[in-house]
């Protein structure tokens, strides 16, 4: 175990590579398992899920994401205000580059529908698998930089956050391609496969590292944005649309309250 610690402190990729895997690929085929078993799963579970996921997102991206950029740019840049400006820059940036990605991509969510330009000349499935890529990317992302920022305690808290919240949203997904008529083997197999979209965002993540750790904290900050744009535009809309929205909210505090647990007395 020692031995693997070591390695993955020396090759950034290879960190980012396991992070990935792990909160993931195997956090979202973990959460998405019940599928087998269960028949169905009421609207008011679904959305408390899902914002529970959102909770913790949005813990892991303050947290675990811009307060460390914050301090990183902070000892980089030798004043406080300089880096708040840049990490407040940096954090907008990966916001507006999610919503080009919205606004041009054609996808299509379970409850909100289609957008994008293009959408109706894609096949509906194609259109479900790009919305849960560009929902995972940036997930991904969060976790490549948090791996191959040589700072454990980072990577360890993006890691476990986004493996939490990536466990109901597995069982979400693969619930609601069951109902699309899709087999329950189907369903996990899809569902699992969603997170791997994860490993491309991590090593990208550490490829941006692997040019300079000087990147670091607009890395995070990017990262951040890109994730506070998910749980703005995604997530906490799909949560309010079937009538359920005090269940939802208090299942966010619920996912918030825990993340600033792990992160503070854990981590």
């Amino acid at each position: 175990m020692q031995t693997l610690i070591d390695l993955t402190l020396k090759s950034p990729l290879l960190a980012a590579l396991l992070a990935s895997l792990v909160g993931g690929f195997a956090a979202t085929t973990l959460g998405a398992l019940p599928v087998l078993v269960m028949h169905r799963m009421s609207p008011r579970l679904n959305n408390s899920m899902l914002a529970f996921a959102a909770g913790v997102m949005l813990a892991a991206t303050v947290f675990s994401l811009l307060l460390p950029g914050y301090e990183q740019a902070e000892a980089m840049l030798g004043g406080s205000r300089i880096a708040a400006v840049g990490v407040i820059a940096a954090m907008m940036l990966g916001g507006l580059s999610m919503a080009l990605i919205h606004r041009f991509l054609p996808h299509e969510h379970f409850q909100k529908g289609p957008e994008g330009v293009g959408s109706e000349r894609v096949a509906r499935v194609w259109l479900f698998v790009l919305a849960i890529a560009v929902h995972n990317l940036p997930e991904g992302l969060s976790i490549g930089v948090g791996a191959a920022s040589g700072d454990a305690s980072i990577g360890i808290g993006v890691t476990l956050g986004i493996g939490l919240q990536n466990m109901p949203e597995g069982l979400a997904v693969a619930m609601a391609l069951a109902a699309l008529g899709y087999s329950r083997l189907e369903a996990l197999g899809i569902a699992a496969l969603t997170g791997l979209v994860e490993l491309f965002g991590g090593l990208l993540g550490a490829g941006l590292l692997a040019i300079s750790q000087t990147l670091l904290p607009a890395a995070l900050a990017f990262a951040a944005g890109t994730m506070l744009f998910v749980i703005s535009d995604e997530v906490i809309p799909e949560t309010h649309r079937a009538g359920f929205g005090d269940s939802a909210t208090a299942a966010l505090f619920i996912g918030f309250a825990l993340m600033f647990f792990l992160d503070v007395a854990l981590i």
